[in-house]
């Protein structure tokens, strides 16, 4: 996926990335696939929407044998054509979950530089969803048939397909667990754009809860509802965020079972031009994922914004969120210990400034803007070494 055609973070940095190689005068030309949401805003120029890929209406379908063929081999004829009009120096791998690795394969093989940019466990769940090569993992002769019936890589060598940039050391050292060794791997932490970095003034509490992210079992979203049913009547509870109709309704359900429903109000997904004003109405972000979090974007953007973060530090956000200096923590899916920690905020002025000032210096740590530049660096260095 790509802006405005998206439904997370992860395509906001590669747009970010995209944005600011071109304003450093380079040509970046956008390949990616023909999801569409219903926003009218249009594309960026060198923007192509012609890739198929086999992620589907938020999972992963079976597809049989002729129509796994079909799409990897338009998808190599698109990449070919754009390869042979473009002539890049170095390509730059991004959102790649649900992409055909047939393509990786096809740049490798032609001695291509490129850089993977990986934000998420990509490393891992790739070589096992990818609906033509995995049938050959364990098969090399099967493989090598295919290859040439086909004419299509059977096999991909993820190890060797150029240098890779990942978001943190948790994504690095559970691919490195799982095997890859990263040799001349790099840490590019995603960080927030400028208008993130701007603390709101504070407002009188007013018991006020704000949920920004996918609305996913694993990022823990229920659990702000069941902490909902733990405080005052007059704590409410805003979710903004997207999520599958099935996910949507056993939210829906876990509200109404919990006599909370109307005290619940989810937005759906918010742009990023509205949702500083989102954050700003808050008096405290809840983030608590249940996984192993690549990253996790959303404590920096409240904690910049002047609004505290109760969290349970899994994954990624764990290597920033420090309790009790820029956030609370709390143990995973223990909607008991957030709405304490809500209370406590509720209860102590001097808390919710500490968190304020704490959060606010962690943020100006983790800008946009370095990001792109270890991106950009990245890239050059691919290409020196190509």
């Amino acid at each position: 996926m790509y802006p405005p055609h998206h439904l997370g973070g992860y395509e906001l940095l590669w747009r970010s990335a995209m944005v600011h190689l071109r304003a450093e005068g380079h040509v970046a030309r956008v390949l990616t696939t023909d999801f569409r949401t219903d926003t009218t805003e249009a594309d960026e120029p060198d923007t192509f929407r012609e890739l198929r890929w086999y992620w589907r209406d938020h999972g992963w379908p079976q597809v049989g044998w002729r129509e796994r063929i079909s799409l990897e081999r338009h998808n190599a004829a698109v990449l070919d054509r754009h390869l042979d009009e473009l002539r890049p120096d170095v390509i730059g791998w991004w959102a790649m979950g649900g992409m055909s690795l047939g393509m990786i394969e096809r740049v490798r093989r032609a001695g291509i530089p490129a850089v993977a940019v990986v934000i998420d466990d990509w490393l891992l769940y790739a070589p096992r969803m990818d609906r033509w090569t995995s049938a050959f993992r364990s098969r090399p002769r099967a493989a090598a048939i295919a290859g040439v019936l086909t004419g299509l890589p059977a096999r991909v060598d993820l190890e060797r397909a150029g240098r890779y940039l990942l978001v943190s050391e948790t994504v690095r050292t559970r691919a490195r667990q799982a095997g890859f060794t990263l040799a001349g791997s790099m840490i590019a932490r995603a960080g927030v754009e400028p208008a993130y970095v701007d603390p709101r003034p504070e407002r009188p509490w007013g018991w006020r809860l704000l949920y920004v992210g996918r609305i996913d079992e694993r990022k823990g979203v229920r659990d702000t509802v069941a902490a909902l049913a733990a405080l005052p009547g007059k704590a409410t509870l805003t979710i903004a965020g997207g999520g599958d109709d099935q996910e949507l309704e056993r939210l829906r359900r876990s509200a109404r079972e919990l006599e909370v429903e109307d005290r619940v109000r989810i937005l759906g997904m918010v742009t990023r031009a509205e949702l500083p004003e989102v954050y700003a109405a808050a008096d405290v972000v809840l983030f608590p994922v249940h996984w192993e979090e690549p990253w996790g974007l959303v404590p920096l953007e409240a904690m910049g914004l002047g609004r505290p973060v109760i969290a349970t530090g899994r994954g990624g956000s764990g290597e920033y969120l420090r309790d009790g200096e820029n956030s609370l923590l709390v143990p995973v899916g223990d909607a008991a210990a957030i709405a304490a920690g809500v209370t406590r905020l509720a209860e102590s002025p001097s808390l919710r400034a500490g968190l304020r000032a704490g959060g606010l210096e962690t943020t100006r740590r983790y800008t946009e803007a370095a990001f792109n530049t270890a991106v950009l660096d990245a890239l050059a260095v691919a290409c020196r070494n190509r």
